[in-house]
């Protein structure tokens, strides 16, 4: 009895090694990846390139600094995405850790609430773009599904079906492009109020002094007379609504 019970005991130890070497690699590679999928995968590249703007269109220079907006962009995005965090860990953390479904089964059930995230962030635009340049990538017969018609992409492609590796590039160019307007509605009452103080100066003869220098602090009291930072947090975590 001994004898037969010495292999299994072997075995089991052996199996037991091996899925927590295999736990801790995918841990280590997890955290390697941590600032791609932060970047990629969530609300954070919007806000950062948003608060990025707002600080060039004052002209404060590295007021509020680098490290202020990251923080602050780290922040909003962990309080945006907080619903879909929430689902992930009720339907594949939980089950995980309690060992109700397998390593395969959680990924496969942490990504549908963050796909179905990056779906509905996504122009379907772009979206049909990086479908239809996967396609002719892998030599496929001709996409049905263009750029031109991007409303045939739900009719043809459901979300299930849509590879990663399109989803993802075209939610950053999404975010860009919606990060990008953002900015030029940021940038006019700005832009006026420079040309505005810049004209009264060339009407006064004061060519050689420099319109961002006088017209900063006018920027400032602009912007907290129209509480501008609970204005623009609030207009970016809407966005994602």
């Amino acid at each position: 009895m001994n004898q037969t019970l010495l292999p299994l005991l072997t075995q089991t130890v052996n199996r037991t090694e091996a899925t927590s070497v295999i736990e801790i690699a995918f841990l280590l590679t997890s955290l390697s990846l941590g600032p791609a999928i932060l970047i990629t995968l969530t609300s954070f590249t919007r806000i950062v390139v948003v608060l990025s703007f707002l600080r060039q269109a004052m002209g404060t220079q590295q007021a509020p600094s680098n490290q202020i907006i990251i923080a602050l962009s780290l922040f909003l995005s962990l309080y945006v995405m907080a619903p879909v965090w929430q689902r992930i860990e009720s339907a594949a953390l939980v089950p995980y850790l309690e060992q109700r479904v397998s390593a395969q089964d959680a990924l496969v059930r942490a990504w549908e609430p963050l796909q179905e995230f990056l779906l509905r962030q996504t122009r379907k635009a772009d979206l049909a773009l990086f479908v239809q340049l996967r396609q002719e990538h892998e030599k496929m017969i001709p996409p049905r599904v263009s750029a031109e018609n991007p409303a045939s992409l739900q009719r043809e492609a459901p979300a299930s079906e849509i590879a990663v590796a399109a989803l993802i590039p075209a939610f950053v160019i999404s975010e860009l492009k919606t990060a990008f307007q953002i900015a030029f509605l940021i940038y006019v009452p700005f832009l006026i109020l420079d040309l505005v103080v810049a004209a009264i100066l060339m009407s006064m003869g004061m060519m050689f002094l420099p319109p961002a220098l006088v017209s900063l602090p006018f920027k400032l009291v602009l912007f907290v007379l129209v509480d501008g930072w609970s204005l623009l947090v609030g207009s970016l975590v809407r966005s994602f609504v």
